[in-house]
């Protein structure tokens, strides 16, 4: 194990690196899917967290980022940032072993804010080793895999949270059902366990070998201006930030909205996100196959659309007679947003990478990750404020047919509390689509032509498939056709 970064990286280290990467990023999930989700909202309202703490909760992660500036002064004054990110790793995820002492320590009334207290430290270096990461990956990964690789690692890593996720809901499920009274302290458990798996993260994080860093020596408000004074940059500063206010304003909530408006059990949540995560497990290998082929910005252009329906989906969740069609709409729901996510995380995380010059890595990522913080972490604050506002006002719209002494009322529109956000939302993110076709990426191909070359592909793999009497295949293909 060294921490020195290394002049020239042979292809077997390389290799070796991106395996340990991996490696990391399974640990890390797994910490995640304990500690993180709707989890970590579920634990909160049993401590009786208000939508103001729940909108603080949902805001850290992102408010957080702004504190990346001080990665970037590390990394200029140490020119480590294997060092900086290993480190700050361990003061990231050691806290999570802390909340988990919260039940034997403070009352359930006080633990809100302690644990609001010790997940700001969580969050705050986490990013501090993110940004550093970031930076890392920026050279250690060949510029023309990284859709392929990023779409490799992130299948592997949903797919262990889907098996944890489900194992995790059904045991807090018995236990909440039989075993009531030790609801929190199974909280407690799941926070060292995910504590536990984010060291054995940081061991695989620490033998993963480091590309010497080629950043620039200049002074370091000099430096920040550089991605503000990029106009093309600019403009993906501008998209981002943008986008990332919609979903925030909307997406924050979803599992508090089905808790509290539609009430919906937490196994039937932890169902719900599996869904999403299955979709974007089969789809995002051709998500990635195709930035790598194409660009990053047409897979955002073929994805933004439909997640962006899906958010405004949710508002009309209420509309069903039943439960049974309600959750059949949120399993709708899910599955789209599961496709389109997966192209949309793919694409913005790669495309700032690909914009980002070499030696500036660290400075452009950190400026871009600060700034989308800055708009992700005001929105959930301001959706957590106007909650209240919005649970006592109601938008209704029916039509109502008369006659024969007979009426039948047919609702159309019926928006109340957190629906009123996801209409907003929606429409916000729709403003964000105009800015992203200003950004310039290399190898840009415009949209209908992939998605003309995407669905004949599809078609002739459907038919092949079909003529070999192969059914399983031809209907997987078909369905990735439709979507």
């Amino acid at each position: 194990m060294r921490f020195k970064p290394s002049e020239n990286l042979s292809k077997e280290d390389v290799q070796s690196g991106l395996k340990l990467v991996i490696a990391d990023g399974l640990f890390a999930e797994s910490m995640v899917s304990f500690t993180g989700g709707a989890f970590l909202v579920a634990m909160a309202i049993h401590m009786g967290a208000s939508n103001f703490q729940l909108g603080v909760l949902a805001a850290l992660p992102t408010f957080s980022s702004i504190f990346q500036l001080v990665s970037v002064w590390l990394v200029r004054k140490y020119r480590n940032r294997k060092a900086i990110a290993v480190i700050a790793n361990i003061f990231a995820r050691f806290p999570l072993i802390i909340i988990a002492l919260l039940p034997f320590i403070f009352s359930t009334s006080t633990s809100v804010s302690v644990l609001i207290f010790f997940l700001f430290f969580h969050y705050y270096f986490g990013s501090v080793a993110g940004a550093s990461w970031n930076s890392w990956m920026r050279d250690l990964v060949p510029t023309e895999q990284l859709g392929t690789y990023f779409s490799h690692r992130s299948r592997l890593t949903q797919s262990l949270n889907v098996v944890l996720s489900l194992s995790i809901a059904f045991t807090l499920d018995y236990i909440k059902a039989h075993y009531p009274a030790y609801e929190f302290q199974a909280y407690s458990v799941m926070f060292l366990i995910g504590g536990g798996f984010g060291m054995l993260g940081i061991l695989m994080l620490a033998k993963t070998p480091e590309p010497k860093s080629m950043m620039v020596n200049d002074n370091l408000f000099l430096l920040l201006k550089k991605p503000l004074k990029d106009r093309n940059f600019r403009k993906l500063l501008a998209f981002n930030s943008s986008w990332a206010f919609s979903l925030n304003l909307a997406t924050p909530f979803f599992s508090v909205y089905m808790m509290k408006t539609l009430g919906i059990e937490l196994s039937y949540i932890i169902a719900f996100g599996i869904i999403g995560q299955l979709s974007s497990i089969f789809s995002i290998k051709i998500w990635g196959r195709y930035s790598d082929r194409f660009s990053n910005k047409t897979i955002i252009n073929i994805c933004a659309p439909i997640y962006i329906l899906c958010i405004l989906a949710w508002a009309f969740t209420t509309m069903p007679g039943s439960h049974l069609g309600t959750v059949i709409m949120l399993v709708v729901i899910n599955i789209f947003s599961g496709i389109s996510t997966a192209g949309i995380n793919l694409g913005i995380g790669n495309i700032g990478m690909k914009l980002a010059p070499k030696e500036e890595a660290i400075v452009y990522l950190s400026v871009k990750n600060m700034t989308v913080a800055f708009f992700s972490t005001i929105a959930p604050l301001v959706g957590g404020l106007l909650a209240d506002f919005f649970a006592s006002h109601q938008l209704v719209w029916s039509f109502e047919w008369k006659g024969d002494g007979t009426s039948a009322v047919l609702p159309l529109v019926d928006l109340k509390g957190w629906s009123f956000f996801f209409i907003i939302g929606g429409v916000m993110a729709l403003y964000s689509l105009r800015i992203l076709g200003g950004i310039r990426e290399q190898g840009e191909v415009q949209k209908d032509k992939v998605v003309t070359y995407m669905r004949t592909k599809i078609r002739r793999s459907v038919v092949r498939e079909a003529k070999a009497r192969n059914p399983v295949a031809s209907l997987r293909r078909a369905m990735m056709f439709f979507f």
